[in-house]
């Protein structure tokens, strides 16, 4: 009799062939330091070891991209996106990275870092597979805002609108999930746009399961189509506390790998993206580790 490691459990779905991990420690689309260390602290929770457990033949870890610091770059810090022309210099070198690793077969894990990587990550899909993927996006915000209607200027506030405009997602393929602090500026541009959003008011009355559900239908049944983008923040504090954008009354633990666990059944997902990890902030790298059992269950893994 097989004995399963503390990762392993028998799988109902067979994960893909070949990983390609791919770090990108970017900070400057936020506010607060310390999500540049995300990627450090997914692989430090033993990421590596969990791909290992389930198989799967082929894994590729690129390591970090280069990203510059906001102290070198002060005067890119402009009021209305910061710091946008570091940011998609950054995210046009992981498109292309996204772009090989999908051409050769892989399945693109990438590691925030800020949710502004997304542009980059959905830039690359597109070119690699000729059509824009179909988007689970996970988050306790829209990310839909633009540089007129930011409070901030924060660009990890507008991946979706920027996504949209570079043509790199089809809004009517596009789920958003979790929503629980939307700017009024966003909660005007998801009407307008009409993009299918659901707020964690909306999860409670409808339940988790059928939440997803509606998703898949939304973003297609073709065999890894579909993109998650899932930003730690849009899971409780409680449960993740080392994100730099905490709201309560989030996803709850089995909530978020139920998520997970059905798109891995569905046999839709073809990428992953998980961003807003900040150690600073963390206890005992509870929230790494979060990020790492949430990947392998949207790879396949299974509690039985």
């Amino acid at each position: 009799m097989a004995i399963a490691s503390d990762f392993g459990v028998a799988r109902a779905h067979v994960p893909p062939a070949r990983v390609d991990v791919i770090g990108v420690p970017m900070d400057l689309g936020a506010d607060r330091r310390g999500v540049d260390m995300g990627p450090s602290a997914i692989r430090y929770a033993r990421l590596r070891d969990g791909l290992e457990s389930l198989g799967i033949a082929e894994i590729f870890d690129h390591g970090n991209l280069a990203v510059p610091v906001p102290e070198s770059n002060a005067a890119q810090a402009v009021k209305n996106a910061k710091y946008l022309p570091i940011i998609l210099a950054v995210c046009d070198e992981l498109s292309h990275v996204v772009e090989a690793s999908v051409r050769a077969g892989g399945f693109p894990i990438v590691l925030g870092g800020d949710h502004s990587i997304a542009i980059g990550t959905l830039a690359g899909l597109r070119r690699a597979r000729g059509v824009a993927p179909g988007l689970i996006w996970i988050d306790a915000h829209g990310d839909i805002n633009t540089p007129l209607t930011s409070p901030s200027g924060n660009v990890h506030g507008m991946p979706v609108s920027i996504a949209l405009e570079e043509h790199s997602i089809d809004i009517t393929r596009t789920v958003l999930i979790g929503l629980r602090d939307v700017d009024a500026g966003e909660r005007k541009r998801i009407a307008e746009l009409g993009v299918r959003a659901f707020s964690m008011s909306e999860i409670d009355r409808l339940g988790m399961e059928r939440v997803m559900a509606i998703a898949m239908d939304i973003v297609g049944t073709q065999p890894r189509s579909v993109h998650v983008s899932f930003d730690m923040d849009g899971i409780d504090p409680r449960e993740a506390p080392g994100t730099g954008t905490a709201v309560p009354g989030g996803l709850t633990y089995r909530e978020a790998h139920l998520a997970m666990e059905m798109v891995a059944s569905a046999g839709v997902i073809g990428s992953l993206e998980v961003t807003e990890t900040n150690p600073i902030l963390d206890e005992h790298n509870r929230t790494a580790r979060l990020a790492v059992e949430l990947i392998l269950s949207a790879l396949g893994k299974t509690i039985l």
